[in-house]
């Protein structure tokens, strides 16, 4: 159990200050108030998790707005056991089987599954040859991962850090001029199983034809550590964390806006949040870097990020989203994951990438009522359709396409038997490019942060300390996107801070290699 820790908490003496309640900065929180110091989270709207949150609409359908499943819960159960606590008793996790359906428009499906004797037997229908190459795939891609984690668990702020003994020894296993696609080139010759394997780097808003050859690694987790549906959706996990930091004695500010960074010389010294002043030793910035950074600090304290450096970096495809709340139950072949891949898919991600609408996209459905019944009122049904697309950069008049391209994408889903959605849906949300920017406030709507080209990585991504008394976390900050990846960056984050407070942190907790624990019922 919990272990009282106010006494501790006021020992440090310390306060912070963590702009937003994503799933960064609650991390950090956690770890802070652990460590005796005084948090406080400030988030401009009503509920924590940023787009890592589950909304209920009227009709009592339930969405996550952004993520939509959990993978490597480990890292994160290991965060709650360094505050005291066991994740499964705050969160139940659903280990689905199968991961997801991948139907391939040109012929052919693949339902992946964890169990690696099946999932042969399912690559071998379609590519027996292939087959033949799972295990050996996995078994290099373990050990990628053995070899890379050290590096995603360093902070990366020095040039120096190319030379670590980490970087050196993963140098040999990364590849690092050889794209995803062309690696799994060594195992798969079908390309439907390729996709298979690599389509996982939109997880980053990246064409596996040109993301790095490292993220290989994304489909191995996914096998080797499961796929995870969070009952009640993923925005069950944000308020675990919430709650716990507030059992840790966290505050937690909702509805406020940050209006800016304060600074006393170059050390950051608090912020100013609905015309209040909030003094703070360190203060943690958890929002998209590019739009929030600027918006909060002043150009001259960011010398690395000026402007000029933030208008050109690259940045990651966006999404359009359908959220549907629809009247009646769905077909049994509509799976909890469902990904309709493009016939000619090489051409769609080409076009994605190069700022083209496609009209011949790939779709993901989420149907979350496969496996959590509390997604959807009793004989109803929640959908969340995800296509990738370019992001604003590519200059698409949404307020013009719209309406034709949600006929279109209504009309592909007709390809994985729903037929009839049309006359049944009975709550509707659109979320286009230009929603991500004005509502969610995304940079030009790239809903998977900065790009993850070798250009934009580790050193060369945003620093997890920015500035004296400044700090970031999140997906566009070292080490990347996704859930565990920004999680284990919270660990990079709060251990700077407790070695720039001179607290006494709990001892450091890398992410281990074991498997990752029982977390609640296996579906």
């Amino acid at each position: 159990m919990l272990q009282p820790r106010d006494g501790y908490r006021t020992l440090s003496g310390r306060r912070a200050v963590v702009v937003g309640a994503g799933p960064g900065g609650l991390a950090v929180a956690l770890m802070l108030a652990r460590d005796g110091v005084q948090v406080t989270v400030i988030e401009k709207e009503e509920s924590v998790g940023g787009r890592t949150r589950t909304v209920t609409a009227p009709g009592g359908y339930k969405f996550d707005i952004g993520p939509t499943f959990f993978l490597y819960p480990r890292i994160l159960a290991d965060i709650f056991e360094s505050c005291g606590e066991r994740l499964e008793d705050h969160l139940t996790l659903e280990r689905l089987d199968p991961q997801y359906h991948l139907v391939f428009e040109g012929g052919g499906e693949i339902r992946a599954t964890p169990d690696v004797a099946r999932l042969e037997a399912e690559i071998a229908r379609i590519a027996p040859d292939d087959a033949k190459n799972v295990r050996r795939f996995l078994d290099d891609n373990r050990r990628k991962l053995a070899a890379f984690i050290p590096v995603l668990q360093q902070a990366c702020d020095s040039i120096r850090s190319f030379a670590s003994p980490a970087m050196l020894a993963a140098l040999p296993l990364l590849r690092p001029h050889a794209t995803v696609d062309r690696d799994l080139t060594r195992y798969f010759k079908d390309p439907r199983v390729r996709l298979a394997f690599s389509f996982q780097t939109k997880y980053l808003g990246m064409s596996p034809f040109r993301c790095p050859s490292l993220f290989t690694i994304l489909s191995f987790l996914e096998y080797e550590h499961g796929v995870y549906h969070p009952v009640g959706g993923c925005g069950a996990v944000s308020e675990a964390m919430a709650g716990l930091a507030r059992r840790l004695g966290v505050e937690i500010k909702l509805g406020t806006s940050v209006d800016r960074v304060l600074f006393e010389g170059k050390r950051a010294v608090g912020v100013e949040a609905g015309g209040e002043r909030i003094a703070a030793d360190a203060v943690v910035i958890n929002g998209d870097f590019a739009k929030v950074v600027p918006e909060l600090v002043p150009e001259a304290r960011r010398p690395r990020w000026r402007n000029a450096k933030v208008a050109k970096a690259r940045l990651s495809c966006s999404t359009y989203m359908l959220y549907l709340g629809i009247d009646g139950t769905m077909p049994e072949s509509l799976g909890h994951h469902t990904i309709l891949l493009s016939e000619d898919y090489a051409r769609n991600i080409r076009e994605v990438s190069d700022g083209v609408l496609p009209m011949q996209p790939s779709i993901y459905v989420q149907h979350a009522g496969y496996t959590d019944g509390g997604m959807a009122p009793p004989g109803q049904t929640s959908l969340y359709v995800l296509v990738p697309v370019p992001n604003l950069r590519a200059g698409i008049d949404w307020a013009a396409v719209g309406p034709s391209y949600r006929a279109l994408v209504l009309k592909r889903l007709e390809k994985l038997g729903l037929t009839d959605l049309e006359s049944r849906i009975r709550y509707e949300r659109v979320v286009d490019p230009t929603q991500w920017r004005d509502e969610f406030a995304v940079h030009e709507g790239a809903t998977f942060n900065l790009s993850h080209d070798l250009g934009q990585m580790l050193y060369f991504r945003p620093h997890n300390r920015f500035g004296p008394g400044l700090y970031l976390v999140g997906g566009g900050t070292h080490p990347g996107s996704g859930l565990p990846v920004i999680y284990e960056g919270a660990r990079i984050t709060a251990r700077l801070m407790a070695e720039d407070l001179a607290l006494q942190p709990s001892p450091a907790l890398g992410m281990p290699l074991s498997p990752a624990p029982s977390l609640g019922k296996v579906s």
